[in-house]
């Protein structure tokens, strides 16, 4: 298990705007646009949260690619969610990724393919978000 760490200067707005831009362009999209959101979850749960709160946990789904998956072998869906994690800490906007090795992937499922295909996904979410923190994003579309 690894975590992927960065930060950028973009607002955390501006940020989920462009990973969303560069998800739709890999085939992904963010599956909890409407539930992301952690100071508006914590707030209809009656938390009392600080203004300055701002973190959003954006979670990426491949819809053709994951039910395959999924219709394949069942116990893969432990493995299936992905979730960026994105807030605002220090006038930047910190980013983590939780992701597996292959060989913690082929130790957890028992499943030929699935450690190869899963390490894909992995890259391709780690350069969605190297896309999204470029300052070229908006250029590119």
């Amino acid at each position: 298990m690894k975590i992927y760490t960065n930060q950028t200067s973009k607002p955390l707005t501006q940020f989920v705007n462009d990973i969303n831009t560069a998800a739709g362009r890999r085939g992904f999209k963010i599956n909890n646009g409407d539930k992301m959101d952690m100071a508006v979850i914590f707030t209809n749960h009656g938390i009392d949260t600080p203004e300055t709160f701002d973190m959003h946990m954006i979670q990426l789904c491949k819809p053709e690619k994951a039910s395959k998956s999924l219709f394949k072998n069942p116990e893969r869906i432990v493995l299936i969610p992905k979730f960026i994690m994105a807030f605002s800490e220090g006038g930047m906007t910190q980013i983590r990724f939780l992701y597996y090795s292959e060989e913690s992937v082929a130790r957890l499922i028992d499943d030929a393919e699935f450690p190869k295909s899963l390490s894909g996904t992995f890259t391709d979410i780690i350069d969605i978000i190297e896309e999204a923190m470029s300052e070229t994003l908006a250029e590119a579309c």
